[in-house]
């Protein structure tokens, strides 16, 4: 499978495909993503305790019947656990410490291997929150945004971890981004099982920085679902140890559901009030009364201007075609997954396969979210 495929990138960091392997203190080290992670698109070692504070923490934890990574010297572990990866996947280390110093020192080896850096603002361990670290950091807003302004210095790409459902989702979205994160890890948790989908295409409207989203992913149903609200990638944790195949099966699954459609994370339509703004690429023309119009308001714009965005995109394109659809373009057509014989006419009297006419829609979703901000 070609890298290019999914064009998937951050900062410096290629990913080859949207499945990563998510951190589990005292478990994914570079042993275990070798062997559980070899087709990921990316692999995050980890969490690793940088400082004195940390490794105590991590010693208590395990007393009490927990697994963590303890090393004499976490620097070159965190070196050597970085080379050790032979998967081809890009890394990512996941890293606490009550201070600044250790941080910056782990961001400056994780740059130099060409990795990403992730700041763990997710353990709910009280060993590590009674410390300030972990989930303690999305109580003290300050200190996270300024540990985040300070670690990017270093040039490293930066992932932040955060556990969702715990303060405000959206104002710490925007103060992460704000501080220079180049993604969002998060852990879309609610009460009861499985993920907060809600939460997903909420937070995928309210950002620009690279999403991944965690939080039972057990199969390609479960994958998709978070992918259609919005998330760039999906993680794995617990799953994988439970079925250590999994991971390779949601490659192969992705990756065919790409190469068929063109577009892995195509929204849900917006009209049935689970699509994110990206979904704005398939709606109609907004002459009814539609959640579309929602979506356009928090674009700042006017209904005449959300079309005029779209129409002057379809100029010059294959989109600006299908006089016998419902409303004269295919710029107003529905995702390739709706029937549609109208759509599919225009579609074979082009010659243009479902895969493109989706890479099309993306484009158009793109250009659409390039040209506003949301409020």
């Amino acid at each position: 499978m070609p890298d290019e495929l999914f064009d998937l990138k951050a900062g410096y960091v290629n990913f080859k495909n949207p499945i990563a392997l998510a951190p589990m203190g005292g478990i994914t080290d570079s042993d275990f993503a070798n062997k559980h992670a070899a087709d990921a698109g990316l692999v995050i070692l980890g969490g690793y305790n940088l400082d004195e504070k940390t490794q105590s923490a991590a010693s208590d934890m395990i007393a009490r019947g927990r697994e963590e990574f303890i090393a004499e010297d976490p620097f070159k572990f965190i070196e050597q656990e970085i080379m050790a990866v032979s998967t081809g996947a890009a890394v990512a280390v996941n890293v606490r410490s009550t201070s600044i110093g250790p941080l910056l020192k782990a961001a400056a080896i994780a740059k130099d291997a060409g990795a990403i850096l992730e700041l763990d603002a997710h353990c709910r361990q009280e060993e590590m929150t009674s410390i300030g670290t972990g989930q303690a950091l999305l109580y003290n807003i300050p200190l996270l945004t300024e540990l985040i302004k300070k670690i990017k210095g270093t040039g490293v790409v930066l992932s932040v971890k955060v556990r969702g459902n715990v303060v405000d989702d959206l104002q710490l979205t925007r103060e992460i981004e704000s501080a220079g994160a180049d993604i969002l890890h998060l852990d879309a948790m609610m009460e009861g099982a499985g993920a907060d989908l809600k939460l997903i295409m909420s937070i995928r409207d309210s950002t620009r920085m690279f999403l991944i989203c965690n939080n039972s992913v057990t199969d390609p149903g479960t994958a998709k679902d978070m992918f259609s609200r919005g998330a760039d990638m999906v993680s794995v944790a617990r799953g994988v140890l439970e079925n250590p195949a999994l991971i390779s099966h949601l490659v192969k699954n992705v990756t065919i559901l790409h190469e068929d459609m063109g577009w892995y994370n195509a929204p849900k339509h917006v009209c049935r009030g689970e699509g994110d703004l990206r979904g704005l690429t398939f709606c109609c023309l907004p002459v009814k009364q539609c959640p579309v119009h929602g979506k356009i308001k928090t674009l700042g714009l006017t209904a005449q201007e959300f079309v005029d965005i779209k129409m002057e995109f379809a100029k010059g394109t294959i989109l600006e075609y299908g006089d016998s659809t419902c409303f004269g373009s295919l710029v107003w057509c529905c995702k390739i997954s709706k029937p549609c014989f109208l759509r599919d006419g225009v579609l074979e009297t082009l010659g243009l396969s479902d895969a493109e006419y989706m890479r099309l829609k993306k484009e158009l979703a793109d250009h659409i979210l390039e040209n506003v901000k949301p409020r």
